[in-house]
């Protein structure tokens, strides 16, 4: 089933982090302040291997939801991985880079969705 809207979408992308035992998935509402994406998704794997299984599986569910091919960047061994949908971010990260590039301080005045 297409999912139309960008909340939908980036909701689309935290449960296929679910799927996977992504680690805390959050989902950060940019529109306000950024005007080169609505959503960014932020998630941790505990390794490479998670990593890249967890963005095999947002990569499908988001197919599911009919989105289009989406361009990436990084790679498991880097510890961020990027997926963009354009309207929706998706960031990767093993717990060492989620900490040490701190997006959730960085978009600090960002609406969290539940």
């Amino acid at each position: 089933m297409a999912v139309r809207d960008s909340m939908g979408q980036a909701v689309a992308a935290r449960e296929a982090i679910f799927a996977k035992k992504g680690i805390d998935p959050l989902i950060l509402d940019v529109r306000r302040l950024s005007g080169v994406t609505d959503f960014y998704v932020l998630a941790s794997g505990n390794s490479g291997p998670h990593l890249k299984a967890l963005e095999a599986e947002v990569r499908r569910g988001m197919t599911g939801a009919g989105m289009p091919r989406p361009r990436s960047a990084g790679a498991p061994e880097s510890g961020w991985i990027v997926v963009d949908y354009l309207d929706v971010v998706v960031h990767l990260f093993t717990p060492r880079a989620r900490a040490y590039y701190a997006m959730e301080e960085l978009w600090s005045d960002a609406p969290r969705v539940d």
